[in-house]
């Protein structure tokens, strides 16, 4: 037995995009702990956690409402990358591969929220 939500490709990507943002994260310097590792950690987490809550039990108009939360949330995600990038905490080749990943993904939600009617 599953959730619908757990079926929806967009909750299983937000969600292994979050794991993988989460580990990173955790590798920045320690003085960034309450700052951009915390942002981007919440941010991310954000992304599913949206996703489920519109879901649930929602009308479309509300479904669509968290799906622009959500969609604000991988925005986020990717400043933070951006930031991490510019000060030296993931290199070149790391960004680019989770900025595409992001743009993948924003694409997917973009479309999905679309759909709903």
């Amino acid at each position: 037995m599953k959730f619908k939500f757990e079926e929806l490709r967009i909750w299983q990507k937000a969600m292994d995009m979050g794991e993988e943002l989460n580990k990173v994260a955790k590798s920045f310097p320690k003085t960034e702990m309450y700052n951009l590792t915390s942002q981007m950690i919440r941010a991310i987490d954000s992304v599913a956690l949206n996703i489920f809550q519109g879901s649930i039990g929602q009308t479309n108009p509300e479904f669509k409402r968290f799906m622009g939360y959500s969609i604000r949330s991988l925005a986020e995600v990717v400043t933070c990358l951006h930031k991490a990038e510019r000060r030296k905490y993931i290199n070149k080749d790391e960004f680019e591969k989770y900025y595409a990943d992001s743009y993948e993904l924003m694409n997917m939600m973009t479309a999905f929220k679309k759909s709903i009617k």
